[in-house]
């Protein structure tokens, strides 16, 4: 059934992790597909690791927290 990969940089809490798989999971329950067939695999990508326009999104994002 569903595997969702959701990368964001590292450093989300734990609190908002949950939330994330608990309404990605609301989602396709509301397609009927029960909630135990959903994965959703949360992968924390350090900043420094992520690049967007050429630069690292520590250096391009330094002051925006995750």
């Amino acid at each position: 059934m569903p595997v969702v990969h959701v990368n964001m940089w590292k450093g989300i809490s734990q609190e908002k992790i949950e939330y994330i798989i608990e309404n990605i999971t609301r989602v396709f329950v509301d397609l009927d597909i029960p909630a135990d067939a959903v994965s959703v695999i949360v992968h924390e990508i350090p900043k420094e690791h992520w690049g967007e326009g050429g630069e690292t999104c520590a250096v391009r994002f330094k002051d925006i927290e995750p």
